[in-house]
């Protein structure tokens, strides 16, 4: 919590001169405006404007008399009022806008879609980021927003880590997951000891996950979420293997084009179904 009034004031969005002197009001209490002038340094030519612009935002209330009197309101009052001068500002803003609705969409509608019938249809099929923090990113989003199903396909899972939270809040809520691993035949050493700690992490920690080893390399590896052999949903993000090219250096390509993730999940269970083992290879 800030002990420092003119940090707390800067949020109502006041002038220097008209901060100072309600910072100044609230110490001093019930003063005049000579007076004010001389204890927060605001020129006797400004103090008198500074002091109705305050008032007429409701932050003062005037107190006729032989001098002129300037008191405070409450903070608390000095609060209602900046949020209902917000409110009714927004309130104008936005039937200023909905006088104009039809005639935005009726002029700048046609702009854009001449413009967005000049995508390309790769462009329309999927989109590419780099692999790393994005892909991981898209990865996330993948898992937030399944309903129902999510199929991974992948080397060793390595980055698991990096996506855990958002998976374990996917099986909470009910997503049936499938983990297609690549066979550790194919891995290196290092690479087959990090899949055996994460194959058994899963297996102790999410038991409702199911997995399976494939027997052949893997051309490609990536996330499918909720796909559908109607052709009508569905999002993945894949990975296509290129040798001797470092992982840095490739993109992933992230998609919800219904047809193409039914694609992707067709290969997906033809090969968990007739070319996997089901138990981690000893």
């Amino acid at each position: 919590m800030s002990e420092n009034p003119s940090e707390l004031l800067e949020a109502l969005d006041l002038t220097e001169y008209e901060e100072d002197a309600l910072e100044t009001l609230l110490i001093l209490g019930k003063t005049s405006a000579p007076d004010l002038s001389e204890a927060s340094g605001i020129p006797k030519a400004r103090i008198y404007g500074v002091l109705d612009e305050l008032a007429d935002a409701g932050y003062i209330k005037i107190i006729p008399g032989r001098p002129k009197m300037y008191q405070p309101k409450p903070p608390a009052k000095i609060l209602d009022r900046a949020i209902e001068t917000r409110r009714q500002s927004f309130e104008t803003y936005q039937h200023e806008l909905e006088e104009i609705r039809n005639e935005f969409i009726e002029t700048l509608g046609p702009i854009y879609e001449s413009a967005s019938s000049d995508v390309s249809p790769t462009e329309k099929l999927f989109y590419v980021v780099d692999v790393g923090d994005p892909s991981e990113e898209e990865t996330r989003s993948l898992y937030r927003d399944a309903a129902n199903q999510i199929d991974i396909i992948t080397k060793s899972f390595e980055y698991l880590d990096s996506v855990e939270p958002t998976l374990t809040q996917a099986v909470d809520d009910g997503c049936t997951i499938r983990i297609l691993f690549l066979h550790p035949k194919h891995l290196s050493t290092t690479n087959q000891q990090i899949q055996r700690e994460i194959v058994d992490h899963i297996h102790n920690s999410y038991p409702s996950i199911e997995t399976r080893f494939s027997n052949n390399l893997l051309p490609w590896r990536g996330t499918i979420a909720d796909p559908s052999m109607d052709y009508d949903q569905g999002s993945a993000i894949f990975l296509v293997e290129e040798k001797n090219i470092p992982l840095h250096k490739r993109q992933a390509a992230v998609t919800d084009n219904g047809s193409f993730v039914a694609g992707l999940e067709r290969y997906f269970d033809l090969t968990w179904t007739y070319e996997s083992t089901e138990t981690y290879p000893s």
